[in-house]
């Protein structure tokens, strides 16, 4: 499909204010720095200002703060054409263009239900949903109108899964797992695997070891959730695993079973969340985060990278430190010491040998 479009396309789709010429042809959307005579690019991060000045992109997306400077780049690197679209927030507007563009140039294909998928008689299929090669889906399963199961899924007794939704190939969802509208499920995820419970028995004459708690509970997602490829949800023990609406996970995420996540909060890749830990609305956890079992987080709580938390964090606010963590302004400074570590002891042995 032909991927070039005008300026006024993307102003009548998406809005904004158009500095230049609207008819202008656009054919890819591209970095600042990689950008050519028919790309279209964005400024979100101050930091790239230079890159804004040398950019050949056609049309730059920027606030309304260098709206200047993206129409008057051309004097000094000969670009033939420099508009630019101007909006209160490039970032946002980047997001919906991508929307927009990758729905023009990758139409889904008509919805069909393949042959080799086996589907148990009693689930009901909503209308115009999509079923793929080798797919699995089990008794009294309800799938809303619209969804998409890709090749190799399975879906597990008693499932739902939600309108308009999206599972990539070979996605498990387990028996009695809900996953609401519109959500998008990447490849390798499963949903609703038993949650990691055992009771120790080690009694002296007794081999038993670890007796199993049978996980009872199930998962709940919301609506407009997204998870990345091969990240695990655990179902609960006794009741269920629950992400609110909006929540957004990178890939290879472990939540464990009762985990409690609240509206619109966004985890990236390779964070773990140990069991019955009841995370806040709009939270953001940066990767490699490791947090411990049966803790609250506040909402708006934000924790950098492979930060670990071991107590719970009541208010609102950047958290840091591998060990132990703290509120980020106190674990810099303390951190900037840490690296001073060698010079303090070197200048306190020489103290010690003047008082020696």
């Amino acid at each position: 499909m032909a991927t070039t479009v005008h300026l006024a396309d993307l102003i009548a789709a998406l809005g904004g204010d158009l500095l230049g010429e609207a008819q202008t042809p656009i054919a890819r959307i591209a970095p600042l720095d990689e950008a050519d005579g028919q790309s279209i690019s964005f400024l979100a991060n101050p930091k790239y200002q230079a890159q804004l000045a040398q950019t050949q992109a056609a049309c730059v997306i920027v606030a309304p703060a260098f709206a200047e400077s993206a129409t008057a780049r051309g004097a000094d690197t000969g670009v033939a054409i420099s508009a630019a679209i101007v909006t209160p927030d490039p970032y946002l507007y980047f997001a919906r263009l991508t929307q927009w563009w990758a729905a023009r140039t990758r139409p889904q294909a008509p919805a069909r239900v393949h042959p080799s998928a086996v589907i148990d008689p009693s689930a009901r299929l909503g209308a115009g949903v999509d079923i793929g090669p080798l797919a699995v889906i089990e008794a009294e399963v309800e799938i809303g109108e619209g969804a998409r199961i890709g090749p190799h899924c399975v879906i597990g007794q008693g499932a739902r899964i939600g309108a308009g939704t999206r599972l990539s190939a070979s996605v498990t969802v387990g028996f009695g797992c809900q996953i609401g509208a519109r959500g998008i499920v990447h490849s390798g995820v499963v949903i609703g695997a038993d949650g990691f419970g055992f009771a120790p028995n080690f009694k002296a004459g007794d081999a038993s070891g670890w007796v199993k708690i049978e996980q009872l509970g199930n998962v709940r997602i919301g609506d407009d959730v997204e998870i990345g490829a091969n990240t695990c949800i655990d179902r609960g023990a006794l009741a269920d695993t629950v992400l609110e609406d909006g929540v957004k996970l990178d890939n290879q995420i472990q939540i464990a079973h009762n985990v409690h996540i609240g509206r619109h909060t966004a985890i990236a890749g390779c964070t773990a969340i140990a069991g019955s830990t009841k995370i806040g609305a709009f939270c953001t956890i940066a990767g490699a985060a490791n947090i411990v079992g049966h803790l609250s987080l506040a909402d708006h709580v934000h924790v950098s990278a492979a930060t670990l938390i071991s107590r719970s964090i009541s208010k609102p606010g950047l958290y840091s430190g591998a060990y132990p963590f703290e509120e980020n302004a106190s674990w810099e400074k303390n951190a900037a010491t840490l690296r001073q570590l060698h010079a303090l002891r070197t200048r306190l042995r020489e103290l010690e040998k003047k008082n020696t």
